[in-house]
């Protein structure tokens, strides 16, 4: 996980743009893993972990009729997250995770179901509202194992997911795939 930390502060401190993260089922270990990295401080803002369910709409922004309808493990909640605590923190880029780490199922979703969200600034270059340069995604995990082990494959997913996004947006990919394509599947690792 290490590697993906390094790599996205790396990225964020050559661009001069900074991170939030919104963390649930990962309780602090995205926020954990990134100030592991010395001069982490140079880009990393802080985070928030709403693992209550009404924090998530109370601290983060998250529709709360969204989660009243589908509950906390679910895509969009996942972007709402990341948009929120990109807001609150004042950075450039926002991440979060949300999902079933275990022992049982919830919001009717089986254990190993994770989403993973990046929200990054508009490209100016961009034409229209809402136009983002891959820098709005999230991704469906369906991760197998213990409860430790799922949290951490969500970790190192959701810094790979940035770390993507960081590299997309900096060398102008305007794919309208990327747009397109908000949720991936993954069978999991």
């Amino acid at each position: 996980m290490r590697d993906e930390a390094v790599e996205a502060l790396r990225l964020l401190t050559e661009r001069g743009e900074t991170l939030a993260v919104a963390e649930s089922l990962t309780g602090g270990l995205v926020a954990a893993e990134l100030v592991a990295v010395p001069g982490a401080s140079k880009a990393f803002r802080g985070s928030v972990t709403a693992y209550a369910t009404e924090l998530k709409h109370d601290v983060l922004g998250v529709d709360a009729e969204l989660l009243a309808t589908h509950g906390a493990v679910h895509p969009e909640v996942a972007l709402q997250m990341a948009a929120g605590v990109r807001q609150a923190l004042g950075a450039a880029w926002g991440i979060a995770t949300t999902g079933v780490a275990g022992p049982e199922p919830q919001d009717g979703q089986p254990v190993g179901t994770v989403y993973v969200a990046v929200v990054g600034p508009r490209d100016r270059a961009s034409q229209g509202p809402g136009n983002f340069a891959g820098s709005r995604k999230v991704l469906e995990l369906r991760l197998n194992g213990a409860r430790t082990e799922i949290r951490r494959k969500s970790v190192r997913s959701v810094l790979r997911l940035l770390v993507e996004a960081l590299v997309g947006a900096h060398s102008g990919e305007r794919s309208g795939n990327a747009r397109a394509q908000d949720t991936e599947q993954n069978g999991g690792f």
